[in-house]
């Protein structure tokens, strides 16, 4: 079951089209949000789960960051990394400096 799961992550991303509204949705969140709420930083969560384009949005993640699998974590319109990379820039006290 695992190969199978890898493989679904490792997709291929192929025909991303970067100029569509889910393209400007993404861009525009990365632009305009900050996420930590252990840090007292309002979060704001796209809930892919409850969108039909889920999947079109994963692939202009993979496009913006070279990976499609979720969270991405943006800061100030930067890409810091996904969820367990946050959580150990979190617990080491490097991510508190992205907000001071």
């Amino acid at each position: 079951m695992g190969s199978v799961i890898s493989a679904l992550l490792k997709k291929p991303i192929v025909n991303v089209n970067m100029s569509n509204s889910q393209a400007d949705m993404v861009r525009e969140v990365i632009a305009n949000n900050k996420q930590f709420r252990k840090l007292a930083v309002p979060a704001y969560v796209v809930e892919l789960d409850s969108r039909t384009d889920a999947e079109e949005i994963q692939n202009i993640l993979g496009e913006i960051t070279g990976g499609r699998t979720v969270p991405r974590c943006f800061i100030n319109g930067k890409f810091i990394g996904g969820g367990t990379d946050v959580k150990k820039m979190y617990e080491q006290g490097t991510l508190q400096k992205y907000f001071s």
